[in-house]
């Protein structure tokens, strides 16, 4: 299993959003490329990446310092935020981004994303955001509800060329309250394609829990800033 540290940009500057809420952010950094070279030295391999305008607003508002993330440091790169077309999915990866998460673009229109998935060229490069309070899904950066349910989209997947399914509990993002392992677990017997669990890591045992429950992926995000999490061993936890 892969640990997937979390960058969320918003105006150039690392933050955390409670439970989405734009009105309830902390800062933590005003220097991600300096907080990704920590996550390289605790020795992850990914980083998940979120640009927070982007998601609200579909416009790239950091992809520049996306990209120089991208260029600085030694892993790969997992993007969200405003993929919500295939020129800008192409020209995320054209910057070097490994995988392009898409969330809002594929609830909007399911057979744009099949057909984008299936695509020869794109080979496990789209992830699919699945982003659910109690289960039912959001849209554009969390502030649209609908009556989507997440284990019923999952399912869609299964048999598809999907570089991973990353399953959010917004209720539980931002708020160290541990992992919703039950509907997690859902997610992933659901569907065949690798699932990334995200919201309310908070704790090596919530990193155990993942892996028992067959995640490829957990993200990590607040626990790390506030010092909750120690990232090389829930590396050294995910890997064994």
């Amino acid at each position: 299993m892969d640990i997937l540290p979390s960058i969320d940009l918003r105006d150039g500057a690392v933050v955390r959003l409670a439970r989405g809420d734009y009105d309830l952010q902390t800062t933590y950094s005003d220097d991600p490329v300096s907080v990704a070279h920590k996550f390289v030295d605790a020795g992850t391999r990914w980083i998940h990446v979120v640009d927070l305008d982007a998601a609200r607003t579909g416009e790239l508002k950091n992809f520049d310092l996306v990209r120089d993330l991208v260029q600085s440091v030694d892993a790969r790169i997992e993007l969200g935020g405003g993929a919500r077309s295939a020129e800008v999915i192409e020209r995320m990866l054209e910057a070097g981004v490994a995988r392009v998460v898409v969330g809002s673009g594929a609830l909007r229109d399911w057979d744009w994303f099949e057909q984008l998935v299936q695509q020869g060229d794109m080979d496990g490069k789209i992830a699919l955001g699945l982003d659910a309070r109690q289960g039912k899904l959001a849209a554009d950066g969390w502030t649209q509800q609908t009556d989507l349910n997440a284990t019923h989209i999952a399912a869609r997947t299964r048999g598809w060329d999907l570089g991973a399914i990353i399953y959010t509990d917004i209720a539980r993002d931002g708020m160290l309250e541990g992992v919703d392992l039950e509907i997690t677990s859902r997610i992933v017997q659901t569907t065949d394609v690798a699932v990334i669990a995200s919201g309310g890591v908070t704790s090596l045992a919530d990193v155990e829990g993942c892996k028992r429950i067959g995640c490829e992926g957990a993200i990590i995000g607040r626990a790390y800033y506030e010092g909750r999490i120690d990232l090389a061993e829930a590396i050294r936890i995910a890997e064994k």
